[in-house]
């Protein structure tokens, strides 16, 4: 079937769904495929619970009437499908990529945007090969900017994301040792997010970014539609008030003060900040952009208890990420500090030695206590100073983690040691 057809019918759904435990009434269903689930066997479940259609690739689970639909690949008509509607839009997309901080950023600028004008950012994680098309599916004609996140472990698939989304702007948050597993090295990370202003430099977009960043600046040398915010010599530049307990900046003689913590998140605040400027959203409107936003993903999360108060970044952890954010927690005048760490997934062959560096660096800090959560750091080499468990049930068990009272606690890691799970059980 022509996808324009298969449009026609997806204005006449309530929307996508690809889940069949999340069927809506009147939703187009798509049968998609994984490692260890054919979505083509829930097509008939899928239209029984209410779906107007449902959309399978296997001609077995293909039915002769009106609520199916066959193409000979689920995902690939997913994505055309997303970038037939993206064409028909008149918002104007911000394509957001980086080894870290992404998430943070796209979320900021959102919440600049949104004082100005009518927005969608993608939800949560949707930024896959397979999330970006839903989100760009759920942008309505009313939108006038979308911010959409684009996550990749690969070389080739920001590149495949940004044709499907057709970004008119590109802003990557930095480089970093994050999936190094599959880009291979910095250098693979680096040509990997950089497919993003590859796309919008040959479409004539515009780029933001990070002026006091030379692999960024080096890059985009010779290209002129372009917004750097830095310190100095920028279209933007700002100075830092405050990082302890929360960050406050001072732009344009005004500051800006935000609900988030540590060092790290200073680029995602003026990333913002920057955007809603140059898109002539008056000061004012960014400060309660930016001061109205509270982080509720684990990522850079103040959790305070009846004791003890947390710092919850627990979404995700790179050995550039885990380090910022232990190296700002170290900085803080914040007394009886600890530390829970969990281990750094998708390094590759040199896991350990990224896993070593992060155990060292903190043998050289004042911190009162570490713990070290994971099969990984469980292999490193550390005094007596750590505290190591195989995972965060063994931690629950530990009797140094049931008497940490009246402390201050980082809690990082990767999402699948799963460490948010232990904050219902600090006092």
């Amino acid at each position: 079937m022509l996808i324009e057809k298969i449009y026609k019918k997806f204005v006449d759904s309530s929307g996508v769904i690809t889940d069949s435990r999340e069927i809506q009434s009147g939703c187009m269903f798509f049968s998609l495929r994984g490692p260890k689930f054919n979505g083509n066997e829930f097509a008939k479940l899928a239209v029984q619970k209410g779906a107007l259609y449902a959309v399978v690739d296997e001609k077995k689970y293909f039915r002769e009437n009106k609520n199916y639909i066959y193409v000979e690949d689920c995902l690939d008509t997913l994505q055309k499908l997303a970038n037939f509607h993206r064409k028909k839009l008149k918002a104007k997309i911000i394509g957001i990529t980086g080894s870290n901080g992404k998430t943070t950023s796209k979320e900021l600028i959102n919440s600049v945007l949104k004082t100005n004008f009518k927005t969608y950012c993608s939800r949560g994680n949707l930024n896959n090969h397979i999330g970006v098309p839903l989100s760009l599916l759920k942008i309505s004609n009313e939108t006038e900017f979308a911010i959409i996140e684009m996550g990749a472990n690969h070389v080739g698939e920001i590149k495949l994301l940004s044709k499907i989304a057709e970004p008119n702007y590109g802003y990557i948050t930095n480089f970093g040792k994050a999936h190094l597993e599959g880009f291979g090295s910095e250098e693979g990370v680096i040509k990997g997010k950089s497919e993003l202003y590859d796309y919008v430099i040959s479409n004539s977009g515009f780029i933001f970014y990070n002026s006091d960043d030379e692999k960024q600046k080096t890059i985009l040398s010779k290209y002129k539609n372009k917004f750097g915010f830095g310190k100095k010599e920028a279209d933007i530049t700002y100075n830092i008030i405050s990082e302890v307990p929360n960050i406050i900046l001072n732009v344009k003689n005004i500051n800006i003060e935000s609900t988030l913590f540590g060092s790290y998140n200073i680029q995602n605040i003026i990333s913002a900040v920057s955007i809603g400027s140059y898109f002539g959203i008056s000061i004012e409107k960014i400060k309660d952009g930016i001061s109205n936003y509270i982080s509720s993903n684990n990522r850079s999360q103040i959790v305070k208890k009846s004791s003890n108060k947390i710092v919850l970044d627990a979404y995700n952890a790179n050995p550039t990420s885990m380090s910022l954010a232990i190296k700002s927690f170290d900085k803080s005048d914040l007394k009886n500090k600890i530390l829970i760490l969990g281990d750094m997934h998708e390094l590759g062959k040199e896991e350990n030695k990224f896993h070593q560096e992060i155990v060292d660096y903190c043998e050289s800090l004042v911190i009162d206590k570490v713990f070290l959560i994971g099969e990984i750091f469980s292999k490193t080499s550390f005094t007596e100073k750590f505290i190591s468990c195989k995972n965060y049930k063994e931690l629950l068990t530990n009797k140094d983690f049931s008497n940490v009272v009246n402390s201050n606690i980082l809690i990082k890691g990767s999402r699948g040691i799963q460490l948010e799970k232990i904050v219902s059980f600090i006092s």
